[in-house]
């Protein structure tokens, strides 16, 4: 998208480290809610009636809830979401890494004003499309022990986000399904030329391969 482009050159605004800060802050509200046993996640969620009663903060605040209520849960996924956003601002610079997770949170305010609802929850595991995108071949240790590369598990987000996509829609949970729709949105603004091409790519590829083998049977 060309005017996406012309924004992006012109966003001057980069955040360094950017998502340490974000992942900072959800240990912080954690911390607070689980140990301290004070109800941040209660008071910073998004929830439209109460946006619109005057509570602006939820408009931006449901970023920094965290994915999990279980220590483990958090400490595995916290530690994704930085290897992952530092491996991106590493790549394109923070000036880009922040516009694109800006998009994001936009696109997820968006949808959430109109649905009711919003999380950050798909927007933070979209960040791993970006990721499989650039590096397929990078080979990463799942569970810190089971060595695969991570374009499979590239193939796996996209079928965890279709299948949670489908389950949202039949249940009439639409805040959910708008929130995969606009995440998975902003990455195709982004990479979709590229991603598409890569997949004609493959099959081509395979198609080749399919037919050498053929004409040697």
């Amino acid at each position: 998208m060309a005017w996406l482009s012309v924004l992006q050159r012109r966003f001057r605004y980069g955040v360094e480290n950017l998502m340490l800060y974000i992942t900072a802050t959800m240990l912080a509200v954690f911390l607070a809610n689980n140990i301290a046993q004070i109800p941040l996640v209660r008071w910073i969620v998004f929830d439209r009636a109460l946006v619109f009663q005057g509570q602006i903060w939820r408009l931006f605040t449901f970023a920094f809830i965290p994915p999990s209520n279980q220590l483990l849960w958090i400490v595995v996924s916290l530690y994704f979401y930085y290897f992952i956003g530092q491996t991106l601002e590493r790549e394109w610079g923070a000036d880009k890494f922040t516009f694109y997770y800006l998009v994001g949170i936009i696109a997820n305010i968006l949808a959430g004003l109109i649905t009711g609802g919003a999380t950050n929850h798909y927007l933070n595991l979209s960040l791993f499309f970006a990721f499989a995108h650039l590096f397929p071949n990078m080979e990463v240790r799942l569970f810190f022990v089971v060595p695969v590369k991570v374009k499979w598990l590239g193939w796996f987000n996209w079928a965890y986000f279709g299948f949670s996509l489908i389950t949202a829609l039949f249940a009439g949970r639409f805040a959910e399904s708008a929130a995969i729709a606009v995440s998975i949105l902003n990455f195709l603004m982004f990479f979709g030329p590229d991603f598409f091409d890569s997949i004609r790519g493959y099959n081509r590829r395979k198609k080749y391969k399919d037919n050498f083998n053929d004409f040697w049977k």
